[in-house]
Order: structure tokens, then sequence, then C-alpha cells
């Protein structure tokens, strides 16, 4: 058994054709046929059943795809972290979420450039989740986001928690009420964003007098919302489910920028970081919740076996800056 013919053997697994699994490993048919082969003999178990199309695999061979697609996986990783330990690059890739942009990120990054001018950053958007991949291919260093992630390869630290804000059309009836409850605003259609949801569910129960109901056409992609004793794991909700409240509508669009931009026209609500607060200002009313637990942690996440030699620069970029804007935080620093 050798790494050609798990990979054979994996290819074929992922698209159930000889003739596809050839092109994407640059193999010829025949020569991957004969890889496949020997993978079976050598463990005396049939894999692939060549009797159907596209291909099954066997029950054998479906409990070897799960346990060995892994361990290439983990290959793959410390391959590339081997690679990186030998020869660190000297630039510092950081992978970021948006709404972290619009915070803090441009002056920690201008602070770092002041401390290490010979530095090279090179900033990548990449969703918290996606973060994860990206360390352990080596496209990003390090990562700024918004989820906790519970993952063997990746060490995180947690930064500081951000307020939320509710952001209404400024024709809103709310929209000049400068504390707001979400129970008030549980009337609204609320508009989603976050590709990454809460990676541990929370079972909220919501008293019936909370679970509204329209008859509002649906716009966008849109559906009435109703909490019980489901997880609860998309973040905004469950900042409503907190505290038994479930808004009667919803729409789910890509991303903030989108988000915002439906508030700006009217079509609902949302909440989003208070950094955002400067964003579409002339169509959006910004203002505080009373609520000091509805917050949004920003996290800062690493591979555990490899802390690029920059980080601890950017690190202590991070807590200047908190300092300087009398921001509460403890320090901390990957091991």
């Amino acid at each position: 058994m050798d790494l050609k013919q798990l990979n054979a053997f994996i290819a074929v697994a992922d698209l159930r054709s000889f003739s596809a699994a050839a092109a994407k490993t640059g193999l010829s048919q025949p020569s991957l046929s004969r890889l496949l082969k020997q993978l079976e003999t050598d463990m005396g178990v049939i894999l692939i059943d060549r009797y159907h199309r596209p291909l099954h695999l066997t029950e054998a061979g479906t409990f070897f795809y799960d346990k060995i697609s892994t361990i290439l996986t983990e290959i793959d990783t410390v391959t590339s972290m081997t690679q990186r330990l030998s020869a660190p690059s000297s630039g510092l890739n950081i992978g970021f979420v948006p709404s972290v942009l619009y915070g803090l990120l441009p002056e920690i990054i201008a602070t770092l450039k002041q401390f290490s001018p010979d530095i090279d950053v090179n900033l990548k958007d990449i969703s918290s989740y996606q973060q994860m991949e990206a360390l352990k291919a080596g496209e990003i260093d390090i990562g700024f986001g918004r989820f906790a992630h519970q993952d063997p390869w990746i060490q995180q630290i947690l930064l500081r928690h951000e307020r939320y804000v509710v952001a209404l059309p400024k024709a809103h009836a709310l929209a000049h009420i400068r504390e707001q409850r979400l129970i008030d605003l549980a009337n609204n259609r609320l508009i989603l964003y976050h590709q990454t949801h809460l990676p541990i569910a929370s079972t909220v129960s919501t008293p019936a007098s909370h679970k509204l109901t329209t008859n509002t056409a649906n716009r966008f992609d849109t559906h009435e919302t109703s909490l019980s004793n489901e997880p609860v794991t998309e973040p905004l909700l469950h900042l409503f489910a907190q505290y038994g409240i479930s808004p009667f509508m919803t729409t789910t669009v890509s991303d903030l920028q989108v988000a915002l931009g439906l508030v700006a026209a009217g079509e609902g609500i949302t909440l989003v970081p208070a950094s955002l607060t400067t964003v579409r200002t002339e169509q959006i009313s910004y203002q505080r919740l009373i609520h000091e637990n509805v917050t949004s942690p920003i996290y800062l996440h690493t591979l555990k076996d490899f802390v690029h030699p920059k980080i601890p620069d950017l690190l202590t970029a991070i807590y200047h800056v908190y300092e300087q804007r009398g921001i509460t935080y403890r320090r901390q620093k990957f091991m």
C-alpha cells in the first residue's frame, strides 16, 4: 500500500468515474485501474463495485474512504507545515472576516508596520470556517474570525467582545430610540447574513406569546421563524432565542454588505457589530441595544504546531491599539 494507490482510490471514490479520476490525477485509465487493483489485492478487500454506473463504494470501501481521507488530509497538512517550518515566509498572510475590516484591523496593520517596517502583510477576505482549512493549507498564517472552532490543528485566543447594535432604516418608527430591546424588534423582518453558524447548538424554548405570524409576501430567501425546542445555531437568531424571542420573519442573504443594503432600502432590520456604524449612515440608523451580553466575539487563530515568527509582533500591535482606544483586554499569547 502506498500513497499513489491511496490517492487513486480517493479520486475514484470522490468522482465515481475512472475517466474523471484519471483526468484529475493526470494518470491514464489503465494506470489508475492498476493502482486500485493493487490496493485491493494488498488489502484482500473489494473497495469499488465496478458493475454500477456511476461507480459505487462497497461497504468496506465506504469505511476505508472515511478513515483514509482523514489520514491523507493530515499527511498533506503535516507536509505543508514542515515545509513552512524549514523556510518560513518573510510575509505575514492574514485572513479576516469583512466585519473586522470595518473595525480596528486597518489601524492594527498600520501600527504593525510602524513596529516592523520590513514586514510584508497580505490580507485575505475569508470566512471564519474557511480560515481553518486555509491555515492548514498554508494560504494564511493567522486569521481574525467571529466564531470559536474546535480543531486539533488550530489554537485560538479571544481578543475581545464587541457589542451588537441594531441597524434600522432611517424612516423606521424606532430609528430614533437610542436604547433598543430585542423584544421591541421582534415584529420586524430580521435580515440574516452569517455564512458560519454557531458550532455548538443551543436549544431554547420560545414562549407562545412570542411566536408571531405574518401574511407578508415572501421576497428574497425569506421565511417565517418559529423557535421551539430545535437547536438554534444561526448567530442572530441565537441572540433573540436567549431571551425567548423569535422574529416573525427572516430574510437570508449572502453577506453583510447585502444585509445593510436591504436595511437601507427599507426591507428589514439587522444586528451588526458596533464597528459597522459608519456604513450607509445616510440611509441607516444605528442604535444601541440595552442587552450587555448581545455581543460578537473577535478571535485570533493560527496553527498549534507552527506560529509564524511575525505573529508576536501582530499581537503587540493589537494590544497597543487597544490601549490607545481604552479597550479592556486580557493579554494572551500563542503557545
